[in-house]
């Protein structure tokens, strides 16, 4: 028994350090794909930065947490934990066998040349940042008034999530990967990409067992974002203020890496170790709070608990706003954590915006919009409600919501109903990026849709891995070719940058995809202001914004 006579407490201790450990691959999901690259920051292995608390604002709630289960079974009393024939593998004391005793020796027997012992689980350091060799990973060029990342390979690390368990790799990969064909899996296992328990997988059809640690080498593509540089409004020994542009993410998330706020800050700026104090939409600019220690970081979040920050907003939206003050007092539910949708709802949360207009010019009207509360979208929802969406919002002033665009909360479609229609429309203008999806993201529940234009048949990727071999060995033989040793370190680093760029078996790779303008980059919705107590941070007026700006 446990001391003092608590017998719940050992497993309660448990049960809570699995959870731990599962729920920071919470998003890793669709990741074994190349076209399908969810990301968060708990998976990052080093990342160590803290999910900011929402607060006021037009908050991005990238809370798409997944609760899952997968703590250890208890082990039978007379039955020996499996073991792997000829291997010896370390085992926690939660693993340690007890001795068989009469028949239980014919199972061991038995069941030794089919099972496995997992090791138990590495533990991760928490509060590392990102770092020079995170930041090394690729390069940035920049094209058509975009900034874009050179393709790179990338490791996508996670424990096997609680619905796994028990399930075979093929099964995994056919029911919640299908951003690629069971082929290309199958090619990936001949070229040594995927690993269990840092092995490489021989065979798809291993079943997958609690505390499983799964590796997956992919090659990774980014969407491009806007050429405007992330600016430095302030820094201080305490904080790190920046004018973020519209459509750059401000952490790693979805198919984005390099291409956010924290590696552009870390690569140009060498700001490293930063704690976002609150978030912005990816398609929302302005002003932007990082902490530069855990200490400061708490403060001001302590803070925002206690009501003591504001932030004032400025946007453009459809038609002429009332003179008077508006405040909206709807509540707002969320319609799908996956989609990124929201509506005003009664069962949502109370929020509370407070909306003045600034100016008109026959078509259009500049608001300033102040947030009481820090619900995700509610300056974009509260706006679609009353009838005056954000003029360009990808979202909210969707034909998907029906004739009146939700106008009043008056949407005559079931929530499933309005998640495809959304879906539908994007990916119809290949900007799934703008609800943070990818083609593996849709499921049949989204979208009826065909077999994905990135799938491959299975001879093809057979050709392909073949090709792929030969590269490996032109690869291994171009450090000699080109004597990159006598180069300049940039050159050097470069040539590497280069020899990774293409992947024989990357589908994204022969896809011709057109690039957006940089206007379609820009939402008309901008962070003007951000005060606390002591503190007080404004960011230019963007250009939409002023009086005298007309449409295009």
């Amino acid at each position: 028994m446990w001391p003092g006579g608590c017998r719940w407490l050992p497993v309660f201790l448990q049960g809570y350090l699995n959870l731990g450990r599962l729920t920071s691959a919470r998003t890793w999901g669709s990741c074994w794909g190349p076209m399908a690259e969810t990301f968060s920051i708990g998976a990052e292995a080093a990342s160590g930065l803290r999910a900011p608390v929402q607060q006021n604002g037009d908050a991005g709630g990238d809370a798409r947490g997944e609760r899952t289960s997968g703590s250890p079974k208890p082990v039978d009393a007379g039955v020996e934990p499996p073991q792997e024939v000829g291997k010896q593998t370390p085992m926690s004391e939660e693993q340690a066998p007890v001795a068989p005793s009469g028949p239980g020796k014919r199972k061991k027997r038995r069941d030794a040349t089919r099972e496995r012992v997992v090791p138990p689980p590495k533990k991760r350091r928490a509060g590392v940042s990102f770092s020079d060799e995170h930041f090394a990973e690729t390069s940035y060029y920049f094209e058509g008034g975009l900034r874009k990342v050179r393709p790179y390979y990338f490791d996508f690390r996670t424990y096997c999530k609680g619905r796994w368990v028990g399930h075979s790799l093929l099964h995994v990969f056919s029911t919640e990967f299908r951003a690629q064909p069971l082929a290309y899996y199958e090619a990936a296992v001949r070229e040594g990409r995927l690993h269990l328990n840092e092995e490489p997988v021989q065979d798809l059809s291993i079943v997958l067992k609690d505390n499983d640690f799964l590796r997956n080498r992919v090659h990774r593509h980014e969407p491009p974002v806007t050429a405007e540089p992330v600016r430095l409004l302030a820094e201080n020994e305490d904080v790190v203020v920046v004018d973020k542009p519209s459509s750059i993410p401000v952490h790693p998330c979805g198919r984005f890496r390099h291409n956010t706020v924290i590696f552009i800050l870390g690569k140009e700026h060498q700001l490293k170790e930063l704690h976002p104090l609150h978030r912005l939409d990816r398609l929302t600019s302005g002003v932007l709070m990082f902490a530069k220690t855990a200490a400061v970081s708490e403060r001001i979040h302590e803070q925002v608990r206690d009501r003591q920050l504001e932030k004032e907003y400025v946007c453009r939206v459809e038609g002429e706003f009332p003179t008077e003050e508006v405040t909206c007092k709807e509540p707002i539910l969320v319609v799908s954590y996956k989609v990124g949708v929201c509506r005003v709802d009664a069962r949502g949360k109370p929020c509370e915006t407070v909306f003045q207009r600034l100016s008109y010019n026959g078509h259009s009207s500049v608001v300033r919009c102040r947030p009481l509360t820090g619900r995700t979208h509610q300056i974009r929802v509260h706006l679609q409600f009353l009838g005056h969406p954000i003029l360009n919002d990808p979202i909210y002033n969707s034909v998907a919501w029906g004739p009146s665009r939700g106008r009043g909360g008056h949407i005559p479609k079931t929530d499933e109903e309005l998640l495809r229609d959304l879906v539908a429309e994007h990916q119809a203008k290949q900007s799934l990026d703008v609800l943070d999806l990818c083609e593996g993201d849709l499921s049949p529940g989204l979208i009826d849709s065909t077999v994905p234009s990135s799938e491959l048949d299975k001879d093809h990727l057979e050709e392909l891995a073949a090709s792929a071999q030969k590269m490996d060995g032109a690869v291994e033989a171009a450090p000699q070719v080109l004597d990159t040793t006598a180069l300049a370190p940039e050159k050097a680093a470069e040539t590497d940058v280069v020899n990774q760029e293409r992947d024989p078996l990357c589908a994204e790779c022969r896809l011709v995809r057109q690039d957006p303008l940089p206007q379609d980059l820009v939402m008309f919705l901008h962070a003007l202001r951000y005060k606390g107590p002591g503190f007080e941070y404004f960011s230019p007026m963007p250009a939409w914004a002023q009086d005298d700006w007309q449409e295009d």
